[in-house]
């Protein structure tokens, strides 16, 4: 007969008890942890502020410390260029953007002036490129206009940064990424994935015909033609019809000395 004694009420209370203290000691380690990760953000955005103001001119004049900035800002949860309009429970309105706040209207205004002369550029040359426009042809093309970014050093990252401005406005404006290029979009249409691997073999190539798409691709002539005449019904693709064979060119991939 065996000796052993069932396990009792008390034993399964007692590991109840035990696994309450559990989830409570770590509730309460969680607790501490967020707090003191709150507290280590708030110290950084603080220094954050105080080298703001201390460096602000060269923020301003030097687009490559300005972009590690504003990236070293994204880090630590601050986007400089978003808004603080919106009412607080005291039912006040903030005094702008983050720029605004710390550094004054000029960075804040920059970058939405910036902003409209990218407009105003994608406008200008959407009938040649059907609204997809490099971001470093659309710099390049910027900083030699006049008016902001006339006389300017602007990097691409201030670009990036103008376009991303108009999200809230629903503008329309976004970037995307065709092969290794980032590229501002200004139609609201969606390329592809068809459209998408001729626009990236165009920057490869330089040029394609139906017949390359074929042999490299495995297409056939009619999937060809109509990805073609996609392209070429959107202006983002030229014809050159002197060629024995139809070449296809990208005026988002040529130079600008080339347009």
């Amino acid at each position: 007969m065996s000796s052993r004694r069932g396990v009792g009420l008390s034993a399964f209370q007692n590991r109840s008890a035990l696994s309450t203290q559990f989830a409570s000691h770590g509730a309460s380690l969680r607790s501490n942890h967020a707090s003191s990760l709150q507290n280590q953000l708030s110290v950084f955005q603080s220094l954050l502020h105080n080298f703001a103001i201390q460096h602000g001119d060269t923020i301003k004049s030097d687009p490559t410390f300005r972009a590690e900035f504003a990236r070293m800002c994204n880090a630590i949860g601050v986007d400089p260029l978003a808004g603080s309009n919106v009412k607080g429970k005291s039912g006040s309105k903030g005094k702008g953007s983050w720029w605004a706040q710390t550094l004054g209207g000029d960075v804040n205004d920059f970058y939405f002036e910036l902003a409209v002369r990218v407009v105003e550029l994608c406008r200008a040359t959407r009938g040649e490129n059907g609204g997809l426009i490099g971001v470093e042809e659309c710099r390049e093309m910027v900083g030699k206009g006049r008016g902001i970014g006339g006389g300017m050093d602007i990097s691409d990252d201030d670009v990036l940064r103008a376009v991303k401005s108009l999200h809230p406005l629903g503008s329309g404006f976004s970037v995307v990424t065709v092969g290794s290029r980032q590229m501002i979009r200004s139609v609201p249409k969606e390329l592809n994935t068809d459209q998408s691997t001729v626009l990236e073999a165009i920057q490869v190539l330089g040029y394609v015909t139906c017949s390359m798409l074929e042999d490299n691709l495995g297409w056939n002539n009619a999937r060809s033609e109509t990805v073609i005449q996609d392209l070429l019904a959107d202006s983002l693709v030229w014809v050159d019809a002197q060629s024995p064979e139809k070449e296809y060119w990208s005026p988002s991939s040529m130079g600008l000395d080339d347009l």
